[in-house]
């Protein structure tokens, strides 16, 4: 199960990191859609960090 977790919050940075090289493409051409770019990365990245957290905690209940 905490293998599973794991998996699904890197998913979740893979998605994130992608969404925040978009926005920076974005925003160097100055494109109107930078904004909401940024805003997608961001809620990858929160998704990203709940996801881990959730993981780490399965980890830890796991070797009890």
């Amino acid at each position: 199960m905490a293998k599973q977790a794991h998996e699904e919050a890197a998913k979740h940075h893979t998605e994130a990191a992608s969404k925040h090289t978009s926005a920076a493409e974005k925003h160097g051409k100055g494109d109107a859609t930078a904004g909401k770019a940024s805003e997608e990365a961001h809620e990858h990245s929160t998704k990203a960090h709940s996801k881990s957290t959730d993981a780490h905690a399965k980890s830890k209940s796991s070797k009890k």
